[in-house]
């Protein structure tokens, strides 16, 4: 089947393990961009934390981003989803997450929200390699609930981030006790994400490829982490990058090398012959 979508995770995908594109992804990227298919970031990231690669891969135009909530078509620059989490929802799900010590992170469609505090402890949350973007790109309240209270309808998403797996596990208990209406993932080592419910990477990359005007089996979703995996089991290709989870490996169809050693270029040379 020649397949029309390539759908690509960023870190631990896309990126390198130092936050890089490698010369040899971006090549294989534009020549397949050169030949007609179209290609998509599928991130848990927003707008605002693509905006280093833009200039690096310009023929990415289709972005589902923070974890599906947000689809968007760059070259048009148009909306086609947003779904954002009730006000009420984000401050009650902040208030079952301070049962363990971690960072809150806020993200709309555009922006991301952390504290100043948190950012300057992001090592201590095992995300110290993306402290320099935070620092150039966050928006900095000094009361993290009064910004959700005054900013309704605009969250799409939540993560909390912890500096040990069995804190971000203990987040995910009381939070599935709570019976909030969200979809919970795990990403990173010891973060886990909050969602509206329904939403996924693989509700996004069906309304994209609807947007298209193609099928989900006519679409190659790469990834390496458990929050890739709803994506992964509805395409027509799953790929899980060499460093993916046991997981997300048992859920592909193909194993690439890892994001150090241009995996995706592998994936397209037999994907897309």
């Amino acid at each position: 089947m020649p397949y029309k979508l390539l759908a690509l995770d960023m870190d631990g995908t896309l990126l390198t393990s130092t936050k890089r594109i490698s010369s040899g992804t971006r090549v294989a990227l534009q020549r397949l961009a050169n030949r007609g298919v179209a290609i998509a970031y599928c991130s848990g990231r927003c707008f605002n934390e693509l905006l280093d690669y833009p200039r690096e891969l310009p023929f990415v135009r289709y972005g589902v981003l923070a974890s599906g909530a947000v689809v968007y078509d760059f070259t048009e620059r148009h909306t086609l989803v947003e779904e954002p989490i009730a006000a009420d929802v984000v401050l009650k799900a902040m208030e079952v997450a301070q049962a363990e010590d971690h960072m809150t992170h806020v993200m709309t469609a555009a922006a991301s929200v952390v504290r100043e505090e948190e950012i300057r402890s992001m090592p201590k949350y095992g995300m110290g390699v993306y402290q320099g973007m935070f620092e150039k790109i966050c928006v900095r309240p000094g009361n993290m609930e009064a910004w959700v209270e005054a900013h309704p309808g605009e969250v799409v998403k939540v993560n909390f981030y912890h500096a040990n797996a069995c804190a971000r596990d203990g987040t995910r208990e009381r939070l599935e006790r709570s019976e909030l209406p969200l979809t919970l993932a795990n990403a990173e080592q010891t973060s886990i994400e909050c969602s509206a419910r329904g939403v996924s990477k693989a509700k996004g990359l069906g309304t994209l490829a609807a947007y298209l005007g193609c099928t989900l089996e006519e679409v190659v979703a790469i990834g390496d982490s458990d929050n890739d995996a709803a994506a992964l089991s509805a395409v027509g290709m799953p790929v899980a990058m060499g460093n993916a989870t046991d997981s997300i490996k048992r859920l592909a169809r193909l194993v690439v090398a890892d994001n150090d050693h241009d995996g995706i270029a592998e994936a397209i040379e037999k994907l897309f012959p």
